[in-house]
C-alpha cells in the first residue's frame, strides 16, 4: 500500500473548499455564476493573506485569474460564438427541413437519422443550438403522426451529449481536460485522437437511445404543444420567379412538407379561386394562410413567395434587404391612430420603414382580405407582425402608434449561410490538420464571420455565456490550487490506496464511474478540471502511461445523463418534454451503465496501460 503523507494546512483548506464548491455547484437555488465567483474570491483572498510556498513554487493570488486567459476558455468562447454564427445565418435550417421531410417517409428510420445527425453535428458544434433546432421539429412531427413526443425528445438530447465525446472540440469538458493535461506536460491530443473508442461506444449508446429509450419513457403532455405562438393571418404573394408559380396547389403544399394550409386564393380584388388540390397557382396570386410567425417565414422561403406585395416597398433602400432584420409583434391599442383605419391610410410603411407581414385578431379567424392587409380596418387588440431594421423597430417603440411587445426575433441572414458553413469548416480543418490550435482557428473564424456579416458584435455578446465562463475559470483555479498545494497528489494516492491490488483496467473503470457520478451531481467542467490532475497523479504513482487515465476522466465527465441539472441542454429538454426528475434517472442510468462498460472495455484494450 502506498503511504500518503498528512496534508499541509493549505492542502486541507483547498480540499475543504473543493467539497464546499462541489456542494454549491449542485444547488439549483444558488446561481452557478455566484458560486463560481465565490470560489475565485475565496482562493484569491485566502492565498493573499496566507501565502504558500510548495514544491512547485510559490502560489500567488493573481494566478487564480489566469483561467480568463486560458487557451481552453478562449477556444470554448470562440466556438460558442462561431456556432451562434451558424444559427444566425440559418445554415442549420436545411438540415432541419430535410429531417422534417424524411419523417413523412419512415418515422423509425427518420428517428435514427435524427439521432445520428444530432451526434455528428455535436462533435463539432456546441450542442445547445442543435437541441434548440431539433426540439420543435420532433414536437411537430409527433403531433402530425399522433406519436408520443416525450419518447423522442430526451433520446435526441442525449444523442448530442454522446456525439460531443467524439472530438477534442465536441464539448467544453473535452477542451478543459486536454488543456489541463497539456499544462501538466502531457502530449496535446489532436482533434480525432480518441475518435475510435468514442465511435464504438457512441454507436452502442445510440442503438439504446433508438430502440430502448423511447419504450421506457412514459407519455407526458407537452408544454410546447399546448402553448403555441399566436396564429397570424397573412397573404403569401406568388412572384414571377417563385417555385410555386405554375404548380398545382397540392404540389406547392408539398414543398412545405404538407405543413401549409391554404384557406383561399385571391387572383384579383374580385376573383377568388377555391383552394382545391388541382387549382393552378399563377404569378400574382395571394394565398390566404393562418400560421405562426416562424412557419409563415418558412413558407415564404420554401415557396419563393413574399409576405408583402410590391406596393409595400418603402424606399430604394428596401428595409427587407438589411442585414439586421427583426420580426416584432405590435398591438393596436385604444386611441391608436390605427384604430378603425388601415395601414395604407396612415402610410405606415413609408412613415416607419417597416412592413406589416400578417395580423392576429383575437377570437376571430379572418376569412378573407379582398383588398389586401394594407386596406384592412384595424381593430383594438389586433396584433401586427412587422419586419424591418432593428433601429426602425426601436424607433416604433418610442411612438404612440402601436405598442411593440418586448419579444423581438432576429431573422437569419440566409444569404450568409454558405459563408458561415465555409468558415466553420475552415476552423475545424485548420485544427484537425494541426495548422493552428483550435483557440486560434476559432478566434480567426469569428473575425471572418464578423467581416462577412454572418455575425454582429451584438450577436457575439449574446453567444457568450457568463455562467460557462465563470464555472470554467473557477474550476481551473480550483484545479490549480489542488495541484500547487499537493491536493491532487493526495487524492491520487488515496484513490490508489482504495484500489490497492486492482489491475490497471479496474482502476481505469473505477475512475470513469467516479467521474460519471460526480458529473451528474456537480458541474461537468468542475469534475473534469479536478479529475484530470488526479488521473495523471494516479498514472504517475502506478508508473503507467497517463493517456488512458486522462481519457477516463474525459469520457466519464461527459456522462451527464442521470439528472436534469447535469447539463444545460438537459434542462431545455426537460422543459420542452415536461419530464420529471425520475424520467432522467430511468433513461440516464442505463445509458451511463452502457457507456461505462463500453469504455471500461475499450480504453484498456486500445491503450494497453502497462508499466512504463
Amino acid at each position: 500500500m502506498i503511504e500518503s503523507g498528512l496534508p499541509n494546512p493549505h492542502t486541507l483548506a483547498v480540499l475543504a473548499l473543493t467539497v464546499v464548491a462541489l456542494i454549491l455547484f449542485s444547488r439549483e437555488k444558488i446561481p452557478l455564476e455566484t458560486s463560481s465567483l465565490l470560489v475565485l474570491a475565496v482562493l484569491a483572498i485566502g492565498f493573499e493573506i496566507f501565502p504558500f510556498q510548495g514544491e512547485l513554487g510559490q502560489v500567488r493570488s493573481i494566478d487564480f485569474f489566469r483561467g480568463f486567459g486560458h487557451e481552453a476558455l478562449i477556444a470554448v468562447c470562440a466556438l460558442m460564438v462561431a456556432g451562434h454564427g451558424l444559427v444566425r445565418s440559418g445554415a442549420l435550417e436545411p438540415v432541419g427541413r430535410s429531417l422534417a421531410k424524411l419523417w413523412s417517409i419512415s418515422p423509425s428510420i427518420s428517428f435514427l437519422m435524427t439521432l445520428v445527425i444530432a451526434g455528428i453535428l455535436s462533435a463539432f458544434i456546441n450542442n445547445t443550438p442543435i437541441v434548440i433546432l431539433l426540439l420543435p421539429i420532433l414536437v411537430s412531427v409527433s403531433l402530425q403522426t399522433q406519436s408520443n413526443a416525450s419518447s423522442l425528445l430526451m433520446p435526441m438530447g442525449f444523442a448530442t451529449l454522446i456525439g460531443g465525446m467524439s472530438t477534442t472540440i465536441g464539448t467544453s469538458t473535452n477542451l478543459l481536460v486536454i488543456g489541463v493535461a497539456a499544462d501538466m506536460g502531457l502530449r496535446k491530443m489532436e482533434m480525432f485522437d480518441f475518435i475510435v473508442p468514442a465511435l464504438i461506444a457512441n454507436g452502442i449508446g445510440l442503438i439504446y437511445l433508438w430502440l430502448v429509450a423511447p419504450r421506457i419513457l412514459p407519455k407526458r403532455d407537452l408544454v410546447m404543444a399546448d402553448t403555441s405562438p399566436r396564429v397570424f393571418t397573412a397573404h403569401l404573394v406568388i412572384r414571377e420567379e417563385s417555385q410555386a408559380a405554375g404548380m398545382k396547389l397540392s404540389e406547392a403544399i408539398a414543398l412545405t412538407h404538407n405543413l401549409m394550409n391554404v384557406e383561399g386564393i385571391r387572383r384579383s380584388e374580385t376573383t377568388y379561386i377555391m383552394p382545391l388540390p388541382d387549382a393552378v397557382i399563377n404569378p400574382g396570386d395571394r394565398l390566404l394562410v393562418h400560421d405562426t410567425p416562424a412557419n409563415l417565414k418558412t413558407f415564404e422561403q420554401l415557396l419563393g413567395a413574399t409576405l408583402y406585395s410590391a406596393g409595400d416597398e418603402v424606399s430604394e433602400d428596401h428595409p427587407l434587404q438589411a442585414e439586421d432584420q427583426q420580426l416584432a409583434e405590435a398591438i393596436v391599442f385604444r386611441g391608436s391612430p390605427l384604430q378603425n383605419r388601415t395601414l395604407n391610410e396612415i402610410r405606415f410603411a413609408d412613415s416607419y420603414q417597416l412592413v406589416v407581414l400578417a395580423i392576429h385578431r383575437a377570437n376571430e379567424r379572418i376569412k378573407s382580405m379582398p383588398q389586401g392587409l394594407g386596406n384592412l380596418n384595424m381593430r383594438i387588440g389586433d396584433v401586427l407582425l412587422v419586419q424591418g431594421k432593428r433601429d426602425n423597430i426601436n424607433e416604433l417603440k418610442q411612438q404612440s402608434i402601436v405598442m411593440v411587445l418586448d419579444s423581438t426575433t432576429d431573422l437569419p441572414h440566409t444569404k450568409k449561410a454558405p459563408y458561415s458553413l465555409a468558415i466553420m469548416f475552415g476552423i475545424i480543418l485548420m485544427a484537425a490538420l494541426g495548422v493552428l490550435p483550435i483557440a486560434v482557428s476559432a478566434t480567426g473564424g469569428v473575425l471572418l464571420m464578423l467581416f462577412c456579416g454572418c455575425l454582429s458584435w451584438r450577436d457575439v455578446s449574446r453567444a457568450l455565456n457568463a455562467q460557462v465562463i465563470l464555472i470554467i475559470v473557477a474550476s481551473l483555479a480550483l484545479g490549480n490550487a489542488l495541484l500547487m498545494t499537493g491536493g491532487s497528489e493526495f487524492l491520487a494516492q488515496t484513490f490508489v490506496n482504495v484500489t490497492d491490488g486492482a489491475s490497471p483496467s479496474i482502476i481505469i473503470s473505477s475512475l470513469i464511474l467516479l467521474m460519471a457520478i460526480l458529473t451528474n451531481v456537480v458541474s461537468n467542467n468542475a469534475a473534469a478540471v479536478i479529475g484530470t490532475p488526479v488521473a495523471i497523479g494516479i498514472a504517475n504513482t502506478l508508473q503507467l502511461p497517463a493517456e488512458p487515465f486522462v481519457l477516463a476522466v474525459l469520457f466519464g465527465a461527459n456522462m451527464s445523463y442521470a439528472t436534469p441539472m447535469a447539463y444545460q441542454t438537459n434542462l431545455l429538454v426537460m422543459s420542452a418534454g415536461n419530464y420529471k426528475f425520475a424520467d432522467f434517472m430511468r433513461v440516464g442510468l442505463p445509458l451511463i451503465l452502457i457507456m461505462w462498460l463500453s469504455y471500461s472495455w475499450l480504453l484498456p484494450l486500445l491503450y494497453a496501460p502497462h508499466p512504463t
